[in-house]
């Protein structure tokens, strides 16, 4: 396995960069805008493909990455399925897995610091974000912040994680790198109560100033999307013509989600499933067939679906269309998936 743990001086933030060696994918957990050139000369320099990029929540002291390394690299956004942020091609819900080649993470629904914040779970080690830090906790006090979920997210979930499990937090402003829940568990000043009621007099207590860039990170992160208007420009189908389109014997629908989107919320009839990150493999092996085909591309939010057809005209085809708005818009629209 490869694993870096990078950091942004300015936000005290940490990202982390997770890759099979053998597979040569890789995903990245809480990115930072100004720091996307660096990540993509190092996925260069180790010779790996950006395949997911991961944040734990909505943050409000930076602007995430997330959305422009999507665009420079075609990667899927993912967040957990609680998160307002238009960003995001695919959700994850409490104890889904978010799986590349040789790399298994189970989110874990986490919240208090934010109402959305998830934590990531990876064999040895679980990536917390604001959630659990070295030797504190993140602050509950906006963003829907709930200092007695924040108690359940780490009494009753993290903290009942083995005790020798690594914990890398999103932040940290005192120069420590790792952790581990043991650690935490008895020396997090903190965690150091005998109830929920003491831990949310403390949270409530501490008066810390806001963060100096809320104002412009919260607002900013939760409109990284790619809206319906680049989605129409892309080649983008409203649903009522897309399912005209489909019904053509010479179409052939692409579906771009991984399974475990499809099990939760289903999929068209007579659909390719063609998960996002294989879509070059597919067109490479496929290429004289498709060249004679309408392709239809969907997905969950319209997200890969858009970038696929930008994909596809590199292959020079001009075949190519996709549902806007994915199948979300597909069944707000009240159409059924025969």
């Amino acid at each position: 396995m490869i694993f870096r743990q990078l950091f942004d001086k300015i936000s005290s933030t940490y990202t982390y960069l997770i890759a099979s060696a053998a597979g040569r994918e890789a995903l990245i957990i809480d990115p930072v805008l100004e720091n996307v050139e660096q990540y993509i000369k190092l996925l260069k320099e180790l010779d790996l493909k950006l395949v997911k990029v991961i944040d734990t929540h909505i943050h409000a002291d930076h602007i995430s990455g997330i959305a422009e390394l999507r665009d420079k690299t075609n990667c899927v956004t993912v967040m957990g399925d609680k998160t307002p942020a238009d960003v995001v091609a695919m959700r994850v819900a409490d104890e889904e897995n978010i799986k590349i080649d040789g790399i298994d993470l189970k989110a874990l629904y986490t919240p208090g610091h934010t109402s959305e914040s998830f934590s990531f779970l990876m064999k040895d080690r679980v990536f917390t974000g604001d959630t659990l830090l070295i030797r504190g906790t993140g602050r509950t006090d906006f963003q829907n912040g709930d200092p007695r979920d924040s108690y359940n997210s780490i009494f009753n979930k993290l903290l009942k994680l083995p005790e020798d499990t690594l914990v890398y937090p999103a932040h940290d402003y005192k120069g420590e790198m790792v952790s581990t829940i043991r650690e935490e568990k008895y020396y997090n000043p903190r965690l150091q109560v005998r109830s929920a009621e003491e831990y949310i007099d403390i949270m409530n207590n501490l008066n810390l100033p806001d963060p100096k860039m809320m104002d412009v990170a919260v607002p900013s992160n939760l409109k990284l999307g790619i809206d319906f208007n680049r989605q129409k420009v892309n080649n983008g189908i409203e649903p009522d013509e897309f399912n005209k389109i489909k019904k053509d014997p010479n179409s052939l629908l692409i579906d771009l989600r991984e399974d475990i989107e499809i099990e939760k919320e289903g999929k068209l009839n007579n659909s390719v499933i063609v998960p996002f990150p294989q879509m070059h493999e597919y067109i490479d092996k496929n290429k004289d067939m498709l060249k004679n085909k309408k392709i239809l591309f969907y997905c969950a939010h319209g997200h890969r679906s858009t970038l696929a057809v930008q994909i596809s005209k590199s292959y020079n085809f001009t075949n190519c269309c996709h549902l806007i708005g994915g199948l979300e818009n597909w069944k707000k629209e009240g159409l059924d998936l025969n």
